[in-house]
């Protein structure tokens, strides 16, 4: 069994911007709960800009996933890993799925980013039998968006039952 190679620098990530984008900004490369330090840098960069319009965001969204699926796959290729903690390009486009589905109000997205990664930890079906059943960088992506969507729609409920 081949060895799996350490995650690389920041200064390697800077030279290869396929692994810069899904080391997630370098964000995948710490040492304590990389997808939390993910997620947490995708809410920023999202939270950070002018929110879009939603079908705006859908798109962008949409074409941050399909592209996260060759960026993950070449990436987790490369460094002949699989799914490494380390690439959260996933998280990313789960993260940004909850943030852009859910209620306005600033309550709810601590809320959406909590649900998220509880989702994307403990992998309910069917998020679980996505990531053991689908490999390369679809299986890599698809896991977390699935994520991203129930998270959303678990919100949503919650605001409707709160009403």
């Amino acid at each position: 069994m081949s060895e799996v190679d350490p995650n690389p620098s920041f200064r390697e990530l800077l030279a290869r911007p396929v692994d810069l984008l899904a080391f997630g900004f370098g964000s995948g490369l710490s040492p304590w709960a990389p997808g939390t330090a993910g997620t947490l840098a995708a809410a920023a960069i999202w939270l950070a800009l002018p929110a879009p319009p939603l079908p705006l965001a859908i798109l962008l969204i949409c074409a941050a996933s399909a592209a996260g699926i060759w960026i993950c796959g070449r990436s987790a290729a490369r460094l002949s890993g699989g799914d490494r903690p380390g690439i959260v390009w996933d998280e990313f486009a789960g993260c940004w799925i909850t943030l852009a589905l859910i209620p306005a109000g600033w309550y709810w997205v601590p809320a959406g980013l909590l649900l998220f990664r509880l989702l994307d930890i403990f992998k309910p079906w069917p998020i679980k039998w996505l990531d053991r059943n689908i490999g390369g960088g679809l299986g890599i992506m698809l896991d977390d968006v699935v994520a991203g969507i129930m998270a959303a729609l678990c919100i949503q409920s919650i605001r409707l039952l709160a009403l």
